[in-house]
């Protein structure tokens, strides 16, 4: 029973976690973004190279790694050696909870490189959900505080 309880556990640390991603996707936009004016920019685009977005480093995946290394850890023989089993547990499960939450939200990205139609050349990193093609006449949407997508 003590096993079952603690794969549900761990299941469901991994599970909030898959969720704590945000999306950096050229379609997905924050709350704060909605009703806000954007400057649009018209160009070409010149290269895209694919890249890896790493994922979030948030104290959540270390901490539910600690709690749930915590319980594994408090399962393991008994008195003193169960203290150090327990306190193991947590630092190891720690870790192991920071290294998934990153892999967990780790997206492959693409870096495209935008002629403008100022003259002006620009990089943009965002998640490879929409395929561009070089010498595709594009927008480039930013706002105010800087966020910036390339669209059709």
């Amino acid at each position: 029973m003590k096993h079952l309880i603690t794969i549900v556990l761990a299941a469901a640390g991994l599970a909030f976690l898959s969720g704590c991603a945000s999306s950096l996707s050229s379609d997905a936009y924050s709350r704060d973004s909605a009703r806000q004016m954007q400057t649009v920019y018209y160009g070409t685009v010149q290269s895209i190279r694919t890249v890896q977005i790493e994922g979030t480093k948030t104290p959540v995946g270390a901490g539910a790694g600690a709690v749930t290394g915590g319980i594994l850890g408090s399962q393991v023989g008994g008195g003193t050696g169960r203290s150090l089993a327990t306190v193991g547990g947590v630092v190891l499960g720690g870790l192991a909870g920071a290294a998934a939450e990153e892999g967990v939200t780790r997206q492959p990205g693409y870096e495209i490189t935008v002629r403008l139609d100022n003259g002006r050349t620009v990089s943009i990193v965002q998640a490879a959900d929409v395929s561009f093609q070089p010498g595709e006449r594009v927008r480039v949407i930013e706002a105010r505080d800087g966020t910036t997508r390339v669209t059709r």
